[in-house]
């Protein structure tokens, strides 16, 4: 993955530019010790890395936007950076950039029973949000896998979802307003505390945006009440093929479950070596949650053991306790660390239609054994938003180059099944080159259009989203 070179020109600038940043920021919140900023050098696509010029931790709106003013008056590129866990290198750095990190804006501003709402900061995490309101009986819906520890801001950044995204949507169907300072340090305020905002939806164009428009430092979300009660069956199959018809057998139902996690054989046995959930010796392992009151409970998964059983499963397993649902779930909720033990691994993000589910496996499968490359699928089934987990050496020459060209060819296996590059993770710079893909030329320049209104000096989150050879001539002219 390429990432260019530093402008000469702005290295021999830094200490001038430190003393700048300094004149507006805390003394603590520039770093410029290159032994500290390494600490910057990449996010959770830890194959990337490169050290940024320099980095700040800004605390305020205010602070941001003088950051920001002070780098677009000095032409200095600019990283966005939540809690650093994109998956897709969002947060990159380049050797020119300055990374303007949002972890100490963290501050629960306003809480809107009511109205259903919450107003925070956008360093906060995402888990700390329903923190703020469940003793009240309330809840923030979107649920990334990291949620412990990414920030609203990486969550807007991304349209991040999670297992429970097929019921509640993912960040954009939970997203009210936000707070946003564009490149020149300019605030503006889009959306707010409405289910719906006059003219364009510019929200919906935020939302998404991979900081590429502007740096977002508050955000308004939608709060729900939390349901009654949740209960989740696990299924087990003979086949990655069977659970995935499972899957699709669900939805065709017209049932709509709060989340449908898939597990093949890899995944189960890493996890039940690495967290003990007790799950069955199987090749593709179903955990399907439904919620609402006990006799909703009951009626949905009657309807959902009916469709697994017509298909022969080796195991069916109803929760009847919340210790049995927490051991249900804690494989789930195990399983990147629990794949982490095994090898090192790169983890996907394609979309799929969820009718495509058998074949794309099937396929899957086929590649793996062609790459001689192992490969572990956990994924949010439900939406049919894949996860596969590459597995490679990274001390072995050439396997990571290889694992980046098997997973090229399963984000294109995505695009010509009917689906789309990603589901959550965003574009980066790991599926950068891959957007030919699935846009045409003219999509692509239509998109770069829009930056162009909104960074027409293309200095925020630099060689990101759009191919290199494409907006080459957009970075160099600014």
């Amino acid at each position: 993955m390429h990432i260019p070179p530093p402008r000469q020109s702005l290295l021999a600038g830094k200490a001038a530019l430190a003393a700048r940043l300094r004149s507006v920021l805390p003394d603590d919140a520039v770093i410029d010790d290159p032994h500290e900023t390494r600490a910057y050098e990449c996010d959770a696509l830890t194959a990337c890395h490169c050290p940024p010029l320099l980095a700040v931790l800004p605390a305020s709106t205010a602070e941001v936007s003088a950051v920001l003013r002070i780098c677009y008056e000095e032409g200095v590129p600019v990283v966005p950076r939540g809690s650093g866990t994109s998956l897709a290198g969002g947060a990159l750095p380049t050797a020119d950039s300055v990374v303007l990190g949002v972890a100490r804006m963290n501050a629960v501003l306003e809480v809107d029973y009511a109205n259903r709402f919450i107003r925070v900061e956008a360093g906060r995490t995402n888990l700390s949000v329903t923190g703020e309101v469940e003793a009240d009986g309330f809840f923030y819906a979107p649920d990334p896998s990291s949620q412990l520890a990414c920030a609203i801001a990486g969550n807007i950044a991304m349209n991040s979802g999670g297992a429970h995204c097929l019921k509640y949507g993912v960040t954009t169907n939970n997203l009210l307003g936000v707070t946003m300072v564009k490149a020149d340090g300019e605030v503006v305020e889009i959306g707010g505390a409405h289910l719906d905002a006059p003219g364009l939806d510019l929200l919906g164009l935020i939302c998404g945006s991979e900081g590429q428009l502007g740096v977002v430092t508050e955000a308004t979300l939608r709060i729900l009440h939390k349901p009654e009660g949740a209960r989740p069956v696990l299924i087990g199959f003979d086949s990655n093929e069977v659970a995935g018809q499972c899957v699709s057998d669900i939805i065709r139902a017209g049932i709509l479950p709060v989340a449908i996690e898939f597990m093949d054989r890899p995944c189960i046995e890493a996890t039940e070596a690495f967290a003990h959930p007790g799950y069955p010796d199987c090749e593709a392992l179903l955990i399907v949650e439904v919620e609402g009151s006990h006799a909703e409970i009951d009626a949905q998964l009657a309807v959902i053991k009916e469709i697994a059983l017509r298909l022969d499963p080796v195991e069916l397993r109803e929760s009847r306790s919340a210790e049995e649902s927490a051991k249900i779930w804690l494989g789930r909720k195990s399983a990147f660390g629990a794949m982490g033990q095994i090898n090192d691994y790169m983890c996907l993000d394609g979309t799929i239609p969820v009718s495509q589910l058998p074949f794309v496996l099937k396929r899957i499968g086929e590649m793996s054994r062609d790459y001689g490359l192992g490969v572990g699928n956990v994924f949010h089934a439900g939406d049919g938003n894949m996860h596969p987990l590459i597995l490679y050496d990274a001390n072995k020459p050439g396997d990571l180059e290889k694992c980046e060209a098997f997973g090229a060819d399963i984000l294109k296996l995505c695009v010509e099944a009917g689906g789309c590059l990603t589901g959550e993770h965003g574009v980066g710079v790991e599926k950068r080159e891959l957007m030919g893909a699935q846009f045409s030329s003219d999509d692509l320049e239509a998109q770069m259009s829009v930056k162009d209104v909104f960074d027409p000096d293309w200095l925020l989150n630099p060689a990101k989203v759009f191919p290199l050879a494409l907006s080459a001539g957009r970075r160099s002219a600014a």
